[in-house]
Order: structure tokens, then sequence, then C-alpha cells
């Protein structure tokens, strides 16, 4: 993975309390078409930060049903927040969370990977069934021409006692 941190005593020493950050990177490891592109904006909150923005880009998916691969287009908003200190300390104000979010605990840490959050945030938004489309058939039809389904291939060596 990249290296793509933001330093939170930069996000501190402005006036604003608020850092625009341009991402615009390959992310190999989720098989990104091109790169994935996001505005965020990082925002200080007292105890808390939070970044959000929204994330475009392409990945190449495997379909489920036929096992041909596919771009798959992402387009999601993201809405994070990071506690800087250890979550069981008392903060001095509160934030309140809409249905979904979470906090992620800094533990201390003096900066935030960009680069992860973007790969955690791809990962947690690609769909549970991948299918290259609405009228995809072919792996269910597979029995009845009697074509074998590659994926059936390893229980062939399976033996029963």
């Amino acid at each position: 993975m990249k290296n793509l941190f933001v330093k939170l005593e930069d996000l501190e020493k402005t006036e604003s309390k608020m850092l625009l950050v341009k991402f615009d990177e390959e992310i190999p490891e989720v098989n990104s078409v091109g790169n994935i592109k996001s505005d965020l904006t990082i925002k200080e909150l007292g105890d808390m930060i939070e970044i959000s923005g929204n994330i475009k880009g392409i990945v190449k998916l495997e379909c489920d049903i036929c096992l041909k691969e596919f771009d798959y287009e992402l387009d999601f908003n993201i809405d994070e927040y990071y506690a800087k200190h250890a979550l069981l300390d008392e903060y001095s104000q509160e934030t309140e969370l809409k249905d979904g979010q979470f906090v992620i605990d800094l533990e201390g840490a003096d900066e935030i990977d960009i680069y992860d959050l973007m790969y955690q945030s791809v990962i947690l938004n690609l769909p549970n069934k991948k299918v290259c489309g609405i009228n995809c058939n072919e792996g269910m039809f597979a029995h009845e021409e009697n074509i074998p389904d590659p994926r059936m291939e390893v229980f062939k060596n399976i033996k029963l006692k």
C-alpha cells in the first residue's frame, strides 16, 4: 500500500480547522481500473476529526454467476469520524453519529492514513452479490446444457470413506 498521510498538526494550524485533500490514486489491492478519485474535507471538531467526501472510480469484479470480469462503477459518499485520543478517555464535547457511522480510534497517533481510508471505504462499498448485469444467466443454465461449472472442479477430488 502507498502512504498518503494527513498530519493532525497541519489541520490544527489552519485558521478554519479544515483541510481539503484531493485523492487521485490507483488502488491495486481492489483491482481499480485507473485512479480512484475523491475530494475530501477534513474538519477538526474538538476531540474528533471528520472526513467527508465523494468517492468515484471503477474496479474490476468477477461475476458470481458467469465468472466473467466486469467493470463496476463506484460513486458513493463517506463521512467518517476519528477520535484523537483513546475512546476510553472522556471527551469535552458530544458528537452525534448518524446511522451506520462509527468512530475510528487514533489512539494518540498524529496522522491519518488517507490511502487506507480510501481502500477500506471501497472494500466496504462493494456489492455482496457481484453480478455483471441484470440479464446475466449464463451460470444458471450451465447444468441444463451439461456444461460443467468450473467452480465445482474442486469437489471432484473428494473421496468418501
